[in-house]
């Protein structure tokens, strides 16, 4: 062996570098389906958007069987109308009860709302085969032009996704998004309300790994959004996004954190406004869940304090 080997050359011995270099090869016929396209920004939506309230919320649900159970809601706290006098909007003190009913199957899902306020909502979710499902949703209303309703067809393909929209108000969508590698996805997405006689298109990008995913998109509306999100390790990661519009040029920028104790969830972001917010789930025993929700603007002097429990 000694005699085959060249002076001053050495053997490789490492498998990594072999194994690297067979990580390489991408199979483009077998790549990974992609998310939804109106999901690209679930992430940094999940850590810089959470269900931020302001008074006192409580949620119970009773499971009648594996399948169905019955929910209980009470919210009581100031609700934000338009001011036709400023720019600000106007805290109209509300209190109501929401009773509602869901059936959770494998292949279907059922829920219903009724409110004290005369509204009423429905979602369904139906897998039509294993690659086609459906979904819908209503809301009725006893003030005129806030009832809608929307269809929505999905299709996963092995590698792609498509949906086709359908609403009220002639409102027609279309979106399309493709895996070209491993890591990145891009697709795009049409629209027309005939009834305001509008049309759009857009088109959006997604780039992940293991520990970041990167999403940018754009829209002849005139939004342009980018996000960001880090995993620093199983339970903390970190978020930016950034939003634009150059029709009116508003631009708005944000930076938030996700951090995932054992017995709770803490997340929490800032943006350019100088608007800051926090929102916490404790989990109280099994359950139970305590809900802590602060949102301070000082620009506005608006400040905005909630808490709740969750039940069931």
């Amino acid at each position: 062996m000694a005699g085959l080997v060249p002076p001053g050359a050495t053997i490789n011995t490492d498998p990594s570098n072999a194994k690297s270099k067979e990580d390489e090869k991408v199979d483009y016929f077998n790549l990974p389906c992609p998310i939804p396209y109106e999901e690209i920004h679930r992430e940094a939506l999940m850590s810089l958007k959470p269900e931020l309230f302001e008074g006192l919320r409580f949620d119970f649900t009773k499971g009648l069987n594996q399948k169905f159970s019955l929910s209980h809601s009470v919210f009581m706290g100031p609700i934000e109308v338009p001011s036709h006098q400023t720019t600000d909007a106007l805290k109209v003190p509300t209190a109501h009860y929401e009773f509602g009913a869901n059936y959770i199957d494998p292949k279907l899902m059922l829920i219903g709302r009724v409110l004290t306020d005369g509204r009423l909502s429905a979602r369904v979710k139906c897998d039509l085969t294993d690659n086609l499902s459906l979904k819908a949703n209503a809301q009725l209303t006893n003030e005129d032009h806030m009832s809608h309703g929307m269809i929505n067809f999905d299709y996963k393909g092995k590698d792609y996704r498509s949906q086709f929209q359908f609403g009220n108000g002639a409102l027609l969508g279309a979106s399309y998004i493709q895996s070209v590698t491993p890591r990145l996805s891009l697709g795009g997405e049409v629209f027309w309300a005939g009834q305001h006689r509008k049309s759009g298109i857009g088109y959006a990008g997604r780039y992940e790994t293991d520990k970041m995913v990167a999403t940018g998109q754009v829209a002849s509306t005139g939004m342009v959004a980018l996000s960001y999100v880090q995993k620093l390790s199983e339970k903390v990661s970190l978020a930016s996004d950034f939003m634009y519009n150059y029709m009116s040029r508003d631009v708005t920028a944000s930076v938030g954190y996700d951090y995932i104790l054992r017995q709770c969830r803490l997340r929490g972001k800032i943006d350019s406004n100088g608007c800051t917010a926090a929102y916490l789930e404790e989990r109280l025993n099994m359950g139970l869940n305590f809900i802590l929700s602060a949102e301070i603007d000082h620009r506005k002097k608006d400040y905005k304090f909630g808490f709740g429990l969750t039940v069931g």
